[in-house]
């Protein structure tokens, strides 16, 4: 029987990407998703490329008046595991709003938590953030590196890897990977899904491809006075569907019996700064991107990238695409559908 696993937040820029992927390796998947920051449409074109249907409930994880039929559904669905991508992801929204980022995320946690606890699939894979690392380590970045959140996002993520270690020490039928990976970016390289914000986005490479398009006139560059080779703030940006692989090489992981709790990195293991990448996207655009220097915004560092040989050792698991097959594809996804999923 083939597996089935929980998708939560599963019709978003990185559920979407994961589904098919999910698919593609000859599991079953139930998307849980409210779509307040994704789009049905995204299913639908799951289901084309993975040339097979999903389950879905819509759902919010961190509504109480939802919780119950969540609970139930799990169970009825016969989940095996879950992978969980739901919940709130913008830095500088997270300074603002504290208290919905803590509500909401870790709120969406424990009702999965409880629901897979019911169906007895104590199986799950986190997404994680490179964020809980803060600005306390040298580059690049080991699991073993320090912790300390610089931003209330980030501290949601390290306070859920903390629940789900405490839950894995309790019962040792829990199997748990928390993937910390860093920036996704890119697209299927069909150029049927893709990141799809809802508002203004706040991220950098749907706002550079935004600009690339005409949806917007320019962009923003939070800050030239980083300590950094240009002044802008380097990431490792790592392909989304490198990513999504990611992901089925932990659940194969767990698959194979192992319990307990791992921090797993999911990263390009280089950085690109803020320029470097609007060079790139010009380059495989052929765009001009027009930008504009702004201060910068709070909760953000100067510089991290990956130490990504764990994931390498423990699932065979590495990225594989640079950053212009990165810009191509996320390209591609933005020239065919330059007001995303609304198009169709």
């Amino acid at each position: 029987m083939p597996q089935k696993i929980v998708v939560t937040g599963g019709a978003g820029y990185i559920g979407s990407h994961v589904c098919v992927e999910l698919l593609a390796s000859g599991r079953e998947a139930l998307i849980i998703d409210d779509f307040s920051n994704s789009h049905p449409e995204a299913i639908s074109r799951v289901e084309s490329l993975g040339q097979c249907g999903v389950e879905f409930l819509k759902a919010d994880l961190a509504d109480a008046g939802d919780k119950k039929t969540i609970i139930e559904r799990v169970a009825s669905f016969g989940a095996d595991g879950a992978i969980h991508l739901a919940g709130l992801k913008a830095v500088g929204e997270s300074v603002a709003q504290p208290a919905r980022y803590y509500q909401v995320n870790i709120g969406s946690a424990l009702t999965l938590i409880e629901a897979l606890e019911a169906a007895n699939a104590k199986s799950l894979v986190f997404s994680s953030s490179a964020t809980v690392y803060g600005d306390l380590n040298d580059n690049p970045v080991t699991e073993d590196g320090r912790t300390g959140a610089t931003n209330a996002y980030g501290r949601s993520k390290l306070y859920i890897e903390e629940i789900l270690n405490d839950i894995a020490a309790a019962d040792g039928a829990w199997g748990v990977v928390n993937l910390r990976y860093f920036n996704p970016v890119g697209a299927h390289p069909s150029g049927r899904i893709g990141e799809d914000p809802n508002d203004i986005p706040n991220n950098l490479f749907p706002f550079i491809a935004q600009v690339a398009v005409g949806r917007r006139a320019k962009l923003s560059v939070f800050g030239n006075d980083y300590e950094t080779r240009d002044g802008t703030g380097v990431r490792d940006y790592i392909h989304v569907v490198d990513l999504a692989r990611g992901h089925i090489a932990a659940l194969d992981y767990l698959s194979k019996g192992n319990r307990g709790a791992i921090d797993v990195n999911l990263g390009a293991g280089r950085g690109y700064s803020v320029l470097e990448a609007v060079a790139a996207f010009k380059r495989a655009s052929n765009r001009e991107i027009p930008y504009e220097i702004a201060p910068r915004r709070d909760g953000d560092i100067a510089e991290i990238y990956a130490d990504a040989e764990r994931a390498e050792k423990l699932f065979g698991w590495r990225a594989e695409k640079d950053i212009d097959q990165m810009c191509a594809d996320h390209w591609r996804w933005q020239r065919e559908n330059p007001n995303g999923y609304e198009d169709a």
